[in-house]
């Protein structure tokens, strides 16, 4: 065996040494066995677990649980929590800072929840741990109604069943929103610190920490049924709606939201109704997938539901889908909803004499500046990620195409799919008690502010390095590789201006108003491909779409056949 193997083995077995968790020491001892009697496969998985550390970025940590420092496991999570530690007693000096502790219903969420707990509580912190599952936005709500200094969430998402993750937030002066850097960097350092320093198995622990339960969910609840103060009550109780959480935990707190507000006809998808890790019923625990809604539309179908609405797993996104003329069900894009709600918003704001930003991330449909200009408010682009748009002062709405949308940041200072599905049933239900439905209201929207159409192309491939070399040839000659389109101009946002945050993102703005964006994905072998148009009529801004696809699908496939690697 080499020494490199050697070396390896014996980093896995000081690893196993300071794991607290018995299933993951006896994963890796089964590896170790395994390379030890020169299984390539195994050697191959040994050195991809123990490649290097899991990044703390301003996504936090995400990745599938499994032993090693670049999987999400007891070890990694410790030193996450004592780097955190360490950061925020900086931070605050000489005060005694404080943290809330929230997690969802995914494998070990609850355990990585309680070792964060247990050595914040040991370094001096206030820690309060949520008793029980948590969607997202209650937690970043708690940050906030708490009056804490951090928020820590142990959730991945909408990611695959076997991964998991942990995000920040901060309160303060950043008021309940997730990290941004330079945070991120300086936690990170402080993490990588106490894994050089300390075995996790060394780190103190306490259980003297507070918690928090019913009375959490409730303050979320009270202050989010406001929002449906300002729409008429007639509707509500006819309004059939479809619901699902996709097995996450946002089915009990929304359902008893809605029952608040007066929403009495609400039919759950029942399979999916209950936390459950491992997803059973569907491949990718997303709305967005193909096929992750099968099951609610043939719920919706059989109920005869006006409408459907689904959350995330852990419920900071909002998916709905309405009848079509066909009688199939068809989901609404993230800014076809998001155009709707950021009408309602700017409208609702203009009759209460209010100002304020109309906020969206620079991938999402030019159509919300439209809006903003339209009712006399600001229309602001930040980079991806509510993390940007939580921040803009004077925030009245935020969205991202992503399905992301914030409706009330006054309460909660990150997406919230909750409360956005708060507000978009009442909507709903003002239109139904008119005879009207949201293919009405998008309609209108189109009426007012001109019609719109976005896609997205995306492009997987085998490894990082790949999708790393196709965005370095878009970027070393844009209007070549994309020399069938008739570009205007191109910003490449990666060098930014003075003062801006430099993104990865390339823009091309065309000729006719249309617009294309490519960027990479930051934690996946993958790139985005966003196209937009803005016409005065929707049949034209479909139009020009189809065309640009076309166009732009042929060049990238040209570009792909000259990268050798591809």
């Amino acid at each position: 065996m080499s020494d490199t193997a050697t070396a390896l083995l014996d980093q896995a077995r000081s690893w196993m040494d300071q794991d607290p968790d018995p299933r993951t020491r006896a994963e890796l001892a089964a590896l170790v066995d395994a390379a030890e009697a020169k299984d390539e496969t195994a050697l191959a998985e040994l050195r991809s677990r123990f490649s290097g550390h899991l990044t703390f970025g301003t996504a936090g940590l995400r990745a599938e649980i499994g032993p090693g420092p670049a999987r999400m496991n007891r070890v990694v999570v410790s030193h996450a929590a004592h780097g955190l530690g360490a950061f925020l007693l900086e931070k605050h000096a000489p005060t005694t800072p404080s943290v809330v502790v929230g997690f969802d219903a995914r494998h070990n969420s609850d355990v990585f929840a309680k070792d964060t707990a247990h050595i914040l509580r040991a370094m001096g912190l206030r820690v309060v741990l949520c008793e029980r599952v948590t969607p997202t936005p209650v937690l970043a709500f708690a940050v906030r109604h708490l009056d804490v200094d951090a928020g820590v969430m142990v959730t991945a998402s909408h990611n695959p069943p076997a991964d998991n993750g942990y995000k920040v937030y901060l309160g303060g002066d950043d008021g309940g929103s997730q990290i941004v850097p330079p945070a991120d960097s300086m936690i990170h350092r402080a993490i990588m610190a106490s894994h050089d320093h300390s075995l996790a198995s060394n780190l103190p622990r306490s259980d003297d920490y507070d918690t928090a339960g019913v009375e959490l969910i409730e303050a979320y609840q009270s202050a989010t049924l406001q929002l449906a103060q300002s729409f008429p009550v007639e509707g509500r109780a006819t309004l059939s709606i479809c619901y699902t959480p996709m097995h996450g935990v946002g089915g009990d707190v929304f359902h008893s939201l809605m029952s608040d507000a007066g929403f009495s006809s609400l039919h759950p998808v029942d399979e999916q109704f209950a936390p459950d890790p491992d997803f059973p019923t569907v491949s990718f625990p997303n709305p967005e997938e193909p096929g992750a809604l099968d099951l609610a539309f043939s719920h919706a179908s059989t109920v005869g539901a006006d409408l459907i609405i689904a959350h995330d797993p852990d419920a900071d996104r909002l998916a709905v889908a309405l009848p079509s003329p066909e009688g199939s069900w068809q989901m609404l894009s993230g800014n076809e909803l998001g155009a709707i709600l950021a009408s309602a918003r700017a409208k609702d704001a203009v009759l209460k004499g209010e100002t304020g930003v109309i906020g969206f991330s620079m991938v999402s449909s030019p159509i919300a500046q439209v809006i903003a200009d339209h009712h006399g408010l600001t229309g602001q682009d930040t980079p991806t990620g509510f993390k940007w748009i939580s921040r803009l002062p004077g925030l009245l709405f935020g969205y991202e195409e992503a399905l992301g949308y914030l409706v009330n940041p006054e309460t909660v200072r990150d997406k919230d799919g909750i409360s956005a599905g708060l507000y978009l049933a009442c909507l709903a239900a003002e239109l139904h008690a008119q005879g009207n439905t949201l293919w009405d209201a998008l309609e209108e929207v189109r009426r007012e502010y001109g019609g719109f159409a976005s896609d997205q192309i995306s492009l997987r491939f085998d490894t990082m390095t790949i999708a790393q070399s196709v965005m370095g040839e878009v970027r070393a000659a844009p209007e070549s590789v994309f020399s069938s389109l008739d570009i205007d101009s191109v910003d490449d946002l990666l060098t930014g201006g003075e003062g801006d945050v430099a993104v990865d993102l390339i823009v091309f703005r065309l000729a006719g108003g249309s617009r294309m964006i490519v960027r990479p994905s930051g934690t996946e072998p993958k790139l985005k491909v966003y196209l937009d148009t803005l016409r005065p009529e929707q049949s034209l801004a479909e139009s020009d779409l189809e065309g640009l696809r076309i166009s732009v699908r042929s060049a990238i496939d040209e570009l792909l056949a000259r990268v050798t690697d591809v």
